[in-house]
């Protein structure tokens, strides 16, 4: 006998049981919203405590039991079954670490020998990845993350910093950039796969080997890596874990030179994941009981702890193998 005293997710391929839950939901009272890009609809019953939710749109049906740490996952396509299985189970985690004192940071890391994370912040379209890329592939670094990363104050006065795990959106310039593209569209002519949510367009361009940015409604549509593809496919090693030594806040210029900057640009509430950002991921299973992005008290503890670290405002060219040698001597790697 087995007794297990964390949160358990459970998943399975059922279309029975997805149609009576699907069936379960739509006749009660429920609302709408949006998790994941899709719409999904939610019903809470008060008495039990149980949230019970479908995503037509995907066939899911959703049972979960916040109390006791309990989430049901049923739908009608295996690949969508996992595909949210691991979502959610991150999610799991993602509270367990929150609940822990940590919080999350919109930024990319990568690591150095001796453990010194260098972290990156901006906006999408600031150059996150393109700096924590160029660092790795140049430079030997290792990719922590490319666009979020759990923090949290140490007992030295500095500050922890481990990745979230989720795969890198890639634009198919910077995969031409760094010498990449051939070997992605090797990879998927050997029958490989890149992350199923990749838009059906990126794979189509990555096959014809298409370096071109594509755009859909102002939104450049990007190749979806797993982390473990960097080291595999492209020879990048990956870090669990590092101490933060300096903040590097980048903008991109296509004809310019790679520079540091006059600017002084320090963290704010925008450079902190938080409930009210997570538009993509809210919190509607229960998962996290604090907020998305850590409790406000240690964010301030973490902004005050990194506001001593050097600050770096550069702007960065199109040209990787530059931004690359820029970077390192910057900030000393």
């Amino acid at each position: 006998m087995s007794v297990c005293t964390g949160s358990v997710v459970s998943a399975s391929v059922d279309r029975d049981e997805y149609d009576a839950l699907a069936l379960g939901v739509t006749q009660e009272p429920h609302t709408s919203t949006q998790y994941a890009r899709a719409q999904l609809l939610l019903s809470h019953e008060v008495s039990s405590g149980v949230i019970r939710a479908v995503c037509p749109g995907q066939r899911l049906a959703y049972r979960s039991e916040p109390g006791a740490g309990q989430l049901q996952i049923i739908g009608c396509d295996s690949e969508a079954v996992a595909t949210a299985t691991a979502r959610l189970a991150r999610e799991v985690v993602r509270g367990i670490l929150l609940r822990d004192g940590w919080a999350v940071l919109h930024a990319s890391a990568v690591v150095d020998q001796d453990g010194r994370a260098i972290l990156t912040f901006g906006q999408k379209g600031a150059g996150k990845t393109t700096t924590a890329l160029a660092l790795a592939a140049r430079h030997d670094l290792r990719l922590l993350a490319n666009d979020r990363v759990f923090v949290r104050p140490d007992q030295n006065s500095g500050v922890d910093v481990i990745p979230w795990p989720a795969a890198a959106a890639v634009g198919l310039g910077l995969l031409d950039s760094l010498g990449w593209l051939g070997i992605v569209q090797q990879r998927l002519d050997s029958g490989e796969q890149l992350h199923p949510t990749q838009d059906q367009r990126v794979t189509a361009a990555l096959r014809a080997g298409v370096s071109e940015p594509l755009w859909d409604r102002g939104k450049e549509l990007k190749a979806q890596v797993f982390p473990d593809q960097f080291e595999r496919w492209f020879g990048v090693p990956l870090s669990t874990g590092g101490s933060a030594a300096a903040l590097v806040f980048p903008r991109i210029e296509a004809d310019a030179l790679p520079a540091e900057e006059n600017t002084v640009r320090t963290l704010g509430d925008g450079d902190f994941m938080s409930g009210e950002t997570e538009d993509r991921y809210p919190d509607v299973f229960g998962l996290l009981g604090v907020d998305g992005g850590g409790a406000h008290s240690v964010r301030q503890e973490i902004a005050w702890r990194l506001g001593a670290l050097p600050h770096h405002s550069v702007v960065l060219t199109h040209d990787v193998a530059a931004n690359g040698d820029f970077l390192a001597k910057l900030v000393g790697v």
